[in-house]
């Protein structure tokens, strides 16, 4: 079944996928918090938050806000379709460089995740399966 991405339900079907492999997969060196907000999304009142947690060494992924996180992102949905499911790295500076992505805080920090994440067959098959499950 697959579920509009990044809503609630993609998020726990994708959180199932993660931890059916957490202890095959490497942990994750850049310790970081991160919020992001989503705007133009297509449900949720038109505007998603979330946030992305490395500090155990597990890339978490969920709904909500962290108090004190390192760096917020902001930036649009279909945007954030080509970083996170499409793994673009030039979809990403290209949007960087245009104003499409605004960070607030410790962007070094944010740089060095991006070069820390694991990038293995498992890690890809990971991925895949994300897709998979994405409308």
């Amino acid at each position: 079944m697959s579920h509009p991405f990044l809503s609630a339900e993609w998020i726990a079907a994708a959180r199932e996928i993660r931890a059916k492999y957490e202890t095959q997969t490497p942990k994750i060196a850049q310790k970081i918090r991160m919020n992001q907000i989503i705007t133009g999304v297509p449900f949720a009142g038109g505007t998603v938050r979330s946030f992305i947690d490395t500090t155990s060494g597990n890339f978490i992924l969920d709904l909500g806000e962290l108090p004190g996180a390192d760096v917020t992102v902001s930036t649009d949905y279909a945007t954030a379709r080509k970083i996170f499911l499409e793994q673009d790295a030039d979809a990403a500076m290209q949007a960087f460089m245009s104003g499409q992505i605004k960070v607030q805080g410790d962007i070094v920090m944010l740089m060095s995740l991006q070069s820390t994440i694991p990038q293995t067959e498992l890690a890809a098959q990971v991925a895949a399966e994300i897709m998979a499950i994405t409308a």
